[in-house]
């Protein structure tokens, strides 16, 4: 049998981690710790690899009630090679150091079992939900497999020039960077959400480090019951600061 199909053979690479093709990740588990990845995420696998579902502590599943923010992960092991995808969404590695690494829990596919993840409350002026509000908190030492929707931007944050980007395109930063969730607003057109721009809320990022962009923005934002019409935009839903969430903060 003949056919282009015949290109697209696994590479050969001593590498953990390899990004097999655009939305394609392979994982060697030979010699190694194990990953986590995932629920379902698994569309091929060679060798001998167990699956398992990931044990959840009583504080990640309270965040994960409170906050709508949180992983599903299972747990592979043994020896052999398994690969990885979702929704056809594109793969980028991450190495994560001291410094940390902050992202939406809906665009995390893979990482090293050996890193910790926790909810985290994005700092907000108007306690307002969206992407941006909760998000997961990974540190330690290892490398973690990350999903955008089309080819991202990553963009440099100094401290002479801070960025801003919508909330809904943000997929992750440095955990190093202040960070604040606003909206543009001038004086004839506090009430409208951002006038007729369409345009929402943003995260503004000030310090030292870098801000992964998608070219794609979730609306509305994922996990979050935010209310209808005026309410999404003022904070108003039942996660917003005026609902049932007082103060943007969670515990």
């Amino acid at each position: 049998m003949q056919s282009p199909l015949f290109n697209y053979t696994e590479q050969q690479t001593q590498d953990r981690y390899t990004v097999q093709n655009p939305q394609l990740l392979r994982v060697a588990l030979t010699g190694h710790d194990d990953v986590l990845a995932r629920k379902g995420a698994m569309v091929a696998y060679q060798g001998l690899i167990e699956f398992d579902g990931e044990y959840q502590s009583n504080q990640q599943q309270r965040a994960r009630a409170y906050t709508g923010e949180g992983l599903d992960l299972m747990r592979c092991h043994g020896q052999g090679t398994v690969y990885f995808a979702n929704l056809a969404q594109h793969v980028h590695l991450v190495d994560v150091d001291q410094d940390g690494l902050t992202v939406d829990s809906a665009y995390v596919l893979a990482m090293d079992s050996s890193l910790n993840h926790t909810v985290v409350a994005v700092d907000s002026q108007y306690g307002i939900s969206g992407s941006g509000k909760y998000q997961l908190h990974i540190t330690g030492r290892g490398r973690v497999a990350l999903m955008t929707s089309g080819q991202p931007l990553m963009m440099q944050v100094t401290p002479d020039k801070y960025i801003n980007a919508d909330a809904d395109a943000v997929v992750a930063w440095s955990s190093g960077l202040r960070v604040q969730m606003q909206a543009q607003t001038h004086s004839s057109g506090v009430r409208r959400r951002r006038g007729s721009t369409g345009e929402g809320w943003e995260l503004s990022f000030l310090g030292q480090g870098f801000a992964l962009v998608q070219p794609s923005e979730v609306m509305p934002p994922q996990h979050a019951n935010i209310g209808d019409g005026v309410l999404a935009q003022f904070g108003m839903g039942q996660q917003g600061a005026h609902g049932q969430n007082q103060g943007n903060v969670w515990n």
